[in-house]
């Protein structure tokens, strides 16, 4: 599977699941050894293991290969490696907290599902559901 699928699979995926403030970076051109990192909010612990086990599946079920899970017991911080993607999941006061946004820095790339590209430009609430921007 490419990367683009991959990626596109892994969004769908956390959609699915209700998953919010979706945001991929491009981290192909710094010295990683990934050329993604997908980072989404949830809820509740258990809403962030729901997302886990979504990414988890959709990727099994296009052919690719999840190469380890971390984090699961505690459901707080879930980090899925899948190889070219890491991917992860957390709840907001522990995404506030380590703020992986600016470790990662730059712009997220635009997303092609309508519903992950409304997510591109607006701000993340600290712990409050995320509203659209009024166009004025």
């Amino acid at each position: 599977m490419d990367i683009r699928k991959k990626q596109r699979v892994v969004v769908e995926a956390l959609e699915d699941i209700k998953g919010r403030d979706i945001l991929v970076y491009n981290t192909a051109r710094m010295p990683s050894m990934f050329e993604r990192v997908v980072i989404a909010s949830g809820d509740s612990t258990r809403q962030v293991k729901a997302l886990a086990d979504s990414v988890q599946d959709k990727i099994k079920e296009n052919g690719g290969r999840v190469y380890g899970v971390e984090g699961e017991a505690n459901g707080e911080w879930v980090l899925v490696d899948l190889g070219e993607i890491v991917v992860h999941i957390m709840h907001p006061t522990v995404r506030d907290f380590y703020n992986l946004e600016e470790v990662w820095g730059g712009k997220p790339v635009k997303l092609a599902t309508p519903a992950a590209a409304k997510l591109i430009g607006q701000k993340r609430s600290r712990g409050k559901a995320s509203r659209p921007r009024r166009k004025r």
